[in-house]
Formats: C-alpha cells, sequence, structure tokens
C-alpha cells in the first residue's frame, strides 16, 4: 500500500485554529488537543455572556431609574414599578434603556414625563 501524506490539509487546519489561540497563555495556545478545547470554551462562553450582558443593563437601568425616582422630592412615584405601569398604561414607547438616561442626563425631565402620566 502506499503512503499517503497528508500534511498540509491538516497544517492548514491547525494553523488556522492557532491563530484564534494565539493570544492564551501556556500550553493553550502551542498544543493543539488543548488549542482545539480552549476554542471550544472561549466560544460558549462569548455565547453565554452576550445573554448575560443584556440581563446585566437591564438590571442597571432598572436600579438608576429607582435611584432618581427616590431622589423625588414630592414622591409622586414611590417605585419604579409604579412609574412604568403607567408608562404602559399610556401605551408611551419608551424603553428602560432610554428611561435611565433621562433619568441620568435630565432628571427634572423624568419627572415632567412622570407628571403628564399623572394626569
Amino acid at each position: 500500500m502506499t503512503r499517503i501524506k497528508r500534511g498540509y490539509i491538516v497544517r492548514k487546519r491547525r494553523t488556522k485554529i492557532r491563530l484564534f489561540t494565539s493570544s492564551f497563555c501556556g500550553a493553550h495556545s502551542r498544543l493543539t488537543r488543548t488549542i482545539t478545547q480552549q476554542k471550544i470554551k472561549a466560544l460558549v462562553s462569548a455565547h453565554r455572556d452576550r445573554d448575560r450582558k443584556k440581563r446585566d443593563f437591564r438590571g442597571l437601568w432598572i436600579s438608576r431609574i429607582n435611584a432618581i425616582i427616590g431622589e423625588n422630592p414630592k414622591k409622586i412615584y414611590h417605585s419604579y414599578r409604579n412609574l412604568m405601569y403607567k408608562l404602559y398604561k399610556r401605551q408611551l414607547l419608551l424603553n428602560r434603556k432610554i428611561v435611565a438616561q433621562i433619568a441620568i442626563l435630565k432628571g427634572n425631565c423624568l419627572f415632567m414625563i412622570a407628571n403628564e402620566i399623572i394626569k
């Protein structure tokens, strides 16, 4: 049986994987078996953390809105929940990100919106 030389294809595949893991430490960037394992682990972590980042930002926006509402001297809205319920009831299309930006940059503007909702 003749000898099959298949180094070119394998080397091409390994260098492609090595380019992905070139910044990893130690054996994670040098040994072929650990390189493939670390590539899979990195891609799984990236996929999982994209969803986690969305969750974290939503919590951040909620806490920012709640903090601004708590500073209100008139105490019209006692909680974040009441404000968001009234916005939803009035069908104002403001998501939490926009409301949080309004609350931080223009706190008075948020209270103006809140006063309009009450009427």
